[in-house]
């Protein structure tokens, strides 16, 4: 990660301090006058004077040590471009060798070639890769500029006012101040906010890939509802902890006037730069961080360099090269020596030195070494470097044009950030996955219900989700959308269901469309809030279809109420209406949804609108909740069935509308109605009343709480707003309850559940409604001994039946919460409120006191019913994770979020099955974790070795037609926290960790930090040796993507640090199927063939003129003429294997697509291996001997000249290496032909040219008219034609036997890929079915 010098200066002065023993006391000042001081403060702590006036000189000595706030991601300046790419590029041992060979050849004892020419090879490839790493800067730089270039408003203390100002010129102590839908351009101290609660809400998209709200609050005392904040009255001093790269770590305090008073804060007060602004009309904080000290930043490791598994294992295949080289160098030095002793007297082509006397014979062996490394220089093969990045260039052009890789929602392809690890997408073994945003679209939908122990099964919301995508929207009717919020109003049916339903989803189309782009807005520093979508607010989400039966019996007790009087007496029918009516409004309550409107800036709803309510409607209701109160049966159970087939097909929807008339006249009509239909018998439901309701928006903190909310809300029990004292709620019949919200105790991993204490309007019962994991809610419930015996078999009854409803629920992979009530008396409230306020204001033990209050709280509670779920996967998820699997490919999940969760996404993305084996450690303790690991690993070993008794027992074919999947069994998982890694890191436990980990199926790790996630994906990268993939969409995942050998952004309406931070950016999930199994598949497979084609045929051109010096004295003479030599590799070889590496397809995107299996060959670097090296490496001696020693023989007694006799070797060896190209090409397409006929057609006419024109080019030897020569003799023709076939005999030879008897799993599939398409289709499903 690149610093400003600031930073580094800062980070400098604390480092130098770390010895100093001497700190200052509160008491002392903040700033002396002393230097020395100022340093050990800073130090320890971060001392913060704002920037209002008040504090010149303070703000003057403190501004030089921290980090000014512009950014800078690019691995190149204007300076430092040249140096820094060219030492990257010479990390390639042939680049090395290249300059070497270009600075000995300006000798002249040496010099075998012009030197011009010699450096032109080394020059054109430094400034083909140097122009491809400029440019993916470049765009980098405009990145960065974009951002640094936005707006925001800063207070200017010489103007007393806010001004605009870029994002590069805040400061440390610069107040900011924010708008609705503006993003966040620091890490800023929240002290002022336009919410009467000192609440700032705040989307985090851009940097978790959650577009859900979270609540900031105003540091305490600076809330003041109403009052302009002014900053030049703001006197306070900041000390807060020096940065870290910590999200859920803040802390600090303000020094309050003269006495220095502390204000404490912590993270609920600190916005993030990234973190978008939203139902705030607007916020001020002051600057803490900035710029690369800022938390996200922080989290930022910068660009990696990254080095394909193929480029190193080349780099190695170099090295032989070189010691290939150096042996046959050697070998021309030797014998140069021996030939030159057999002469008895001083030769006379022997030159002497400046004196006039003769070189000594080992000065002139070293000559000559010198000089064969020259010649030779061919064998290393530099020029392959360069085709392979022209390669690359073309197959992610064929990648970002596929049109299964693209997205039309978002109007997305897929983005290459990272050329130079394309062929490693054919390698992987490892994939680590975030989860929110990844797997999942961050979408739960609300799917069944069970209440007193009757299950509604909700099966025309079941087809309406298999039905709606959400590309299957309307966009016609965008201009009438307004930030996809969801129209809280009554329900109506018949042609106006269907309008507003086709509205809805059609603006809802548009608003995406809108909103899921790969760049978000940024030149004004604020997101257009008509662009902003509201989270979990989706027609998928909130257009919730009620179950019929379940619908009617809401209906029911809605009637119940109207005709109720207060001398009817109570029955059990009243005690289950009871029920329902408590469980829909559990569901509406017992949250921390916001409820805002539409407008600009959205405004939190806090007051409800006015509705002309019925005053003998509100006291019949007060009848019947104080009759419930008096005869209340603490359960009851219902035999009713939850399907009703003919209500099912009358009756498709309802869903909430709004109506004009007034709510008297409304409920009225609606209640005749009502009667009407039930005295007919009709199932098909009208609602009971439609009064006038504004629109406005759900946000919630979690799509669970959402998808409950639009659940009651589909049964007309509409939250209505909240404020943090009450909370309000429209019932079916009209009438709005304004509950006091006396206490709210939020959801935590350990007790898993949450739970509010209201205070109800009408019987001022004290109400708790809780709602949490079954497997500690039912714990928790009253025990049934109380009552009459019928009562408490039908209490038991009921709880049996809900276990059973929340099992089934399970299997399906649905999200699971009960949900249940309790009632207090004054007394026992009263008690329990002053232990609650009394752990609120304790110092010591804080957290644990209010646990203990909690747990206090949610005992003997009365079950009301469970619900059950849907966590949206994305399109395709578990497909993709079922093939990758096939493909020999481990998955881990490594998320941020609870375990309960990433558990449940696990099971529905198939990545965890019920028969799974699985180990859950949730420790902080070492000692206890290593217990854990030690017993796991053995449990799996002893399996293993089970297991393979078992293999080798069933090989004696006692069994021989019992399937593989028969003696498999169950596979193992293992989840482990965040706090459990932290001590696995930090105990030195990552090899037993690793050990059970690679093991496993499956791995999910939870509640990870963004260093936790980068941990793993680098333990395992290192330890296990094995190609890892990570894969993410927020800024959490920014680190685990850069620390993996390929990094794959997800972009989408979410932010774009994982995306600029990735190597590889795609729309969705599933893209990685095709996009590894196809595209990875091919990319290496090229490359790797082409690779070794490429040492191959500099070694079988290069050997040519090696065997030519047994025949001219070792004296480094070349029968080619050196313009020839330089061409063929430059020119006339070059072309063909750049449109093999391109092109070729050794099995259809189909076949790859149905048997992933195909996969494992890269896996197992099958196309590249050191064997595959060295048979290319034999391959192309016996071919250079041939080519060399038939045209020798034909020549032998006949009196050519050195060139006549090279020409046909040259023509010859191009022909050779073309057909041996030809036979390696699995798909030949017009481009193949064009390639090859041009490439002879270029040497031909090259030669031809520079023959007839070329006199004296290379003194004193003359190439002129020798091509001419040569085709008028019939001996250059046959020579050409015979030896060719000749040299590939045995590879053809080879190839035959191979796809004859020794089929391996790709020839298998290439054979298929030639079969007609049904006959294809029979062997597939055969193959998979073995």
């Amino acid at each position: 990660m690149a610093l400003s010098v600031d930073s580094a200066f800062y980070r400098w002065q604390r480092l130098a301090n770390d010895d100093s023993s001497e700190t200052s006391k509160e008491s002392t000042p903040l700033l002396s006058s002393g230097k020395k001081r100022l340093k050990q403060r800073l130090h320890k702590l971060r001392i913060i004077f704002p920037k209002n006036g008040n504090f010149l000189k303070d703000v003057a000595k403190n501004a030089r040590y921290y980090s000014g706030n512009g950014i800078r991601t690019t691995k190149y300046t204007l300076l430092s471009f040249l140096p820094k790419n060219l030492f990257e590029q010479f990390h390639r041992f042939a680049n090395l060798y290249f300059l070497f060979l270009v600075l000995l050849n300006w000798f002249p004892q040496v010099e075998v070639f012009h030197r011009e020419i010699t450096m032109l090879p080394l020059v054109v490839v430094l400034a083909t890769i140097g122009i491809k790493d400029g440019v993916e800067d470049y765009k980098r730089y405009q990145v960065d500029k974009q951002e640094n270039t936005a707006i925001t408003q800063v207070y200017d203390c010489k103007q007393k006012e806010f001004a605009e100002k870029c994002w590069k010129d805040v400061q440390v102590g610069d107040f900011v101040k924010l708008v609705c839908n503006e993003i966040i351009p620091a890490d800023l101290l929240l002290l002022h906010s336009s919410d009467q609660n000192g609440i700032c809400h705040i989307e985090t998209a851009n940097l978790d890939g959650e577009s859900n709200l979270k609540q900031r609050q105003v540091v305490k005392g600076f809330s003041s509802p109403g009052v302009p904040f002014l900053p030049k009255n703001f006197t306070s001093t900041i000390v807060c902890e020096k940065p870290n790269n910590d999200f859920n770590k803040f802390k600090g305090y303000l020094l309050e006037g003269p006495e220095k008073k502390q204000i404490g804060f912590n993270k609920d007060s600190l916005l993030l730069r990234g973190c978008t602004v939203r139902n705030t009309e607007a916020a001020v904080g002051i600057v803490v961080y900035a710029g690369h000290e800022t938390k996200a930043m922080l989290n930022n490791s910068g660009p990696r360099y990254k080095r394909s598994k193929l480029e190193r294992r080349m780099n190695i295949d170099v090295f032989c090269s070189v010691g290939l080289l150096i042996i046959m160098c050697l070998t021309g030095a030797l014998g140069h020596g021996i030939w030159v002793e057999t002469f008895s007297e001083k030769p006379p082509f022997k030159v002497p030195d400046q004196n006039g006397y003769p070189s000594s014979p080992a000065l002139a062996g070293f000559y000559m070494f010198l000089t064969m490394i020259i010649l030779l220089q061919v064998l290393i093969p530099v020029s392959l470097y360069v085709s392979i990045e022209l390669v690359k260039l073309g197959q992610i052009y064929f990648i970002h044009n596929d049109v299964d890789l693209y997205d039309g929602d978002s109007d997305a392809r897929l983005q290459c950030r990272a050329l130079n690890i394309s062929e490693d997408l054919g390698q992987i073994q490892y994939i680590f996955s975030d989860k929110t945003g990844t797997l999942t679209e961050n979408k739960m939908v609300f799917r069944r219900c069970s209440i007193m122990g009757t299950e509604f099964s909700h099966q025309e919301n079941a087809m309406r989700l298999a039905t709606q995508r959400e590309g299957d929207l309307d966009e016609d009717s965008a201009e009438q959308r307004k930030l996809s919020c969801v129209s809280l109003n009554v329900s109506q049916t018949g042609q106006d269901l269907k309008r507003s339903t086709s509205l809805m989803r059609s603006q809802s189309a548009r608003a995406r469309a809108h909103f899921q782009s790969h760049f978000r807005n940024k030149s004004m520093g604020r997101c257009d809030s008509s662009l902003s979508q509201v989270a979990f607010s989706s027609p998928l989400e909130k257009d919730v279809t009620p179950d019929m039966v379940l619908l009617k019996r809401v209906r029911d007790a809605a009637i119940q109420i109207e005709i109720l009087t207060p001398f009817q007496p109570t029955n059990s029918s009243f005690s289950e209406s009871s029920s329902i009516i408590d469980f829909f409004l559990a569901l509406a309550i017992c949250n921390t949804v916001v409820v805002s409107t539409t407008t600009e800036p959205r405004q939190r709803v806090t007051v409800p609108k006015v509705l002309k309510s019925s005053r003998n409607s509100l006291e019949k209701l007060h009848q019947l909740l104080q009759k419930l109160k008096l005869s209340r049966l603490s359960q009851s159970s219902s035999t009713h069935s939850s399907s009703d087939p003919e209500a099912t097909t009358k009756c498709n929807r309802v869903n909430p509308a709004t109506s004009g008339s007034s709510e008297k006249e409304d409920r009225g009509k609606s209640l005749h109605s009502s009667k009407a239909s039930m005295n007919s018998g009709e199932n098909c439901i009208h609602e009971v009343l439609a009064p006038e309701a504004s629109e406005t928006c759900y946000e919630a903190e979690s799509p669970d709480e959402a998808a409950l909310v639009y659940a009651a809300h589909a049964y007309n029990f509409t939250l209505i707003s909240r404020t943090p004292d009450h909370v309000t709620v429209r019932l079916p019949q009209g009438a709005l309850l304004t509950f006091e919200l006396l206490y709210t105790l939020g959801f935590d991993s350990t007790r898993k559940r949450m739970s509010v204490v209201v205070r109800h309007p009408l019987t001022k019962e004290i109400i708790v409604y809780s709602k949490g994991a079954d497997s500690v809610v039912m714990d928790l419930l009253e025990m049934p001994d109380r009552g009459s015996l019928e009562e408490q078999k039908k209490l038991q009854r009921m709880r049996e039946r809900t276990q059973k409803h929340l099992d089934l629920y399970a299997r399906e992979g649905l999200r699971t919460l009960c949900i249940a009530k309790k009632v207090l008396s004054k007394e026992e409230f009263n008690q329990w409120s002053s232990v609650r306020q009394e752990a609120e204001a304790a110092i010591d033990n804080r957290d644990d006191l209010l646990m203990d209050t909690a747990l206090r709280l949610e005992t003997k509670l009365t079950l009301l019913g469970a619900t059950g779920i849907e966590d949206r996967l994305q399109d395709g998820v578990p497909d993709t994770i079922e093939a990758l699997r096939e493909a020999g490919i481990q998955i881990w999940v490594l998320t941020g979020d609870k375990q309960e969760t990433a558990v449940n996404i696990a099971h529905a993305c198939k990545l965890l099955h019920q028969k799974d084996i699985v180990f859950t450690i949730n420790t902080e303790s070492k000692e206890t974790c290593e217990s854990i690991l030690d017993c796991a690993l053995q449990e799996v070993k002893n399996y293993s070795n089970v297991q393979q008794r078992q293999s080798k027992f069933f090989k004696v074919d006692v069994h021989p037609l019992l399937p593989p999947t028969e003696t498999a069994g169950p596979h193992f998982g293992l989840i482990i926290d965040g706090k459990t890694l932290g001590g696995v890191f930090q105990g030195s436990l990552q090899n037993k960790f690793l050990d059970l980990a690679k093991r496993c199926r499956v791995v999910v790790c939870c509640r990870c930090t963004p260093l936790q996630k980068s941990m793993v994906v680098r333990q395992v990268r290192d330890k296990l040796k094995v190609m890892t993939l990570s894969i993410g969409d927020g800024a959490n995942d920014v680190s685990m993507i850069q620390a993996s050998d390929v990094g794959i952004g997800i972009s989408g309406q979410e932010g774009m640090q994982a995306v600029m931070a990735s190597d590889f950016a795609i729309s969705h999930f599933k893209h990685l199927k095709k996009l590894l199994l196809v595209h990875g598949h091919w990319c290496y497979t090229r490359l790797a063939n082409m690779g070794i084609y490429f040492f191959y045929k500099n070694v079988a051109y290069v050997n040519l003129l090696f065997w030519y010096q047994f025949f001219c004295g070792f004296s480094g003479t070349a029968m080619i003429d050196y313009w020839l030599l330089i061409f063929f590799n430059l020119f006339f070889t070059s072309l063909p294997p750049i449109i093999f590496g391109i092109l070729d397809k050794d099995i259809s995107a189909k076949t790859l697509l149905e048997l992933p299996e195909l996969y494992k060959s890269g896996q197992n670097s099958e196309a590249y291996k050191p064997s595959t090296f060295w048979i290319a490496m034999l391959d192309a001696f016996y071919q250079s001997l041939v080519c060399f020693f038939v045209p020798y023989l034909t020549y032998r007694d006949s009196d050519i000249g050195i060139f006549s006799f090279g020409t046909p070797i040259n023509t010859l060896a191009l022909f050779t290496i073309l057909l041996h190209l030809a036979m390696e090409i699995k798909t030949w397409t017009l481009l193949h032909w064009l390639a090859m006929i041009g490439s002879i057609a270029l040497y031909f006419i090259v030669t031809l040219a520079y023959s007839a024109g070329c006199i004296s080019c290379n003194p004193p030897s003359n190439p002129y008219w020798i091509m001419e020569r040569q085709m008028g003799d019939l001996h250059f023709y046959l020579v050409c034609i015979v030896t060719p076939l000749i040299a590939l005999l045995p590879r053809y030879f080879i190839r035959t036997l191979q796809g004859t008897f020794a089929l391996s799993p790709l020839l298998k599939a290439r054979q298929l890929d030639k079969l007609d398409e049904k006959q294809r289709d029979l062997e597939i499903k055969w193959w998979r079915e073995r």
